[in-house]
């Protein structure tokens, strides 16, 4: 591969019944790292204002923009105390629950006639990254209904379309008290998904050059 590998990370910001987004801070962190194994890597960040027509409006202009040839999102699951790594994105979307802009959508499918897609066979291998950390990681195939879904939905929308971006990836973390340390009852930290952040990212890394070289 010539030239450096540039890989886009994403987040969220707030949302109705969620105040704080801990993705905020993960980004933040994850894309100011600096490793050996990042030499000749350029990271870009992003956060997502919780809108459909945000995500329908900005990814385009990310991708245009930044290039990337890998693509990790972040967003927040409310009610999962542990890391889930996202198969596929379901063709679904939330009727009820209104977005940060008080937008509810008019019907239940992104697109009609259209079966869930997958991620890839790379969420295995970025499991496996994040449980040599030590966090509680697990498989999930169902990423809901709402713009986490949404969002995965267009990313691997993008991959298929074969415009440069190879390799996309959703992660939904836990709440976290606004300092970074756990909610009541749970025990992972930012901390914990910095560490998990950074190895899914070394992994993300070595399959987006093999997968330039194919």
């Amino acid at each position: 591969m010539s030239g450096k590998l540039r890989i886009l990370v994403t987040g969220f910001g707030p949302f109705p019944g969620a105040p704080f987004n801990p993705t905020m801070p993960l980004v933040k962190r994850l894309t100011q790292l600096r490793r050996p194994a990042f030499d000749g890597v350029e990271f870009a960040s992003h956060i997502f204002h919780v809108t459909y027509a945000t995500v329908d409006r900005e990814l385009p202009e990310l991708l245009a923009k930044h290039r990337p040839q890998a693509l990790l999102m972040f967003g927040l699951a409310g009610r999962t105390e542990y890391l889930r790594i996202e198969a596929r994105a379901r063709n679904a979307v939330t009727t009820r629950f209104p977005d940060a802009g008080r937008q509810v959508a008019r019907k239940g499918l992104i697109v009609e006639g259209a079966d869930a897609r997958l991620f890839g066979p790379h969420t295995e291998r970025l499991l496996r990254a994040a449980l040599a950390t030590g966090i509680d990681a697990r498989l999930s195939r169902d990423a809901g209904a709402y713009l986490c879904n949404y969002l995965s939905w267009r990313a691997i929308e993008a991959v298929n379309r074969d415009d440069g971006l190879r390799l996309a990836q959703f992660i939904h973390v836990p709440p976290l008290a606004h300092d970074g340390t756990p909610r009541r009852g749970q025990s992972i930290t930012l901390e914990h998904l910095v560490d998990a952040g950074e190895a899914m990212l070394l992994e993300m890394v070595k399959l987006t050059r093999q997968a330039a070289l194919a």
